[in-house]
């Protein structure tokens, strides 16, 4: 079973999301914010990370940069209501394996991991 950690400062999008993962069968970590976010994923070495940008503290902008760091490969899965241009060209040059809006359905991010599973080529774009 794939674990994914959901990162994101908003209780009722962790709760929407350990939901329906765990109905798809996947092991669910949640962080409510970035640092938390971190200190898990080093713990855990989750198979896939949903990653928020806009929160409080540690952004998800610099959660990526920190995984980054010490980790090309990691799938990394933007959901945010983010809607600039910008913001998404600059995750995107960080290595991520999908830029998804908040609102879009729940089963384009379904879609988008059984992707990884299924392609390895797009556990990163770059």
């Amino acid at each position: 079973m794939a674990k994914i950690l959901v990162i994101d400062d908003a209780p009722n999008v962790r709760s929407s999301l350990n939901m329906l993962l765990r109905k798809k069968g996947y092991d669910v970590l949640l962080a409510d914010n970035g640092w938390n976010g971190l200190e898990l994923y080093r713990q855990e070495h989750p198979d896939a990370i949903l990653l928020d940008l806009r929160m409080p503290g540690l952004d998800g902008i610099e959660v990526l940069k920190e995984i980054r760091s010490g980790d090309l490969k990691q799938p990394v899965i933007i959901l945010t209501g983010d809607t600039n241009l910008e913001t998404e060209q600059e995750v995107r040059a960080l290595g991520v394996s999908e830029f998804i809006r908040k609102g879009l359905s729940l089963q384009a991010l379904t879609d988008a991991l059984e992707h990884l599973w299924e392609d390895p080529t797009r556990r990163m774009e770059t």
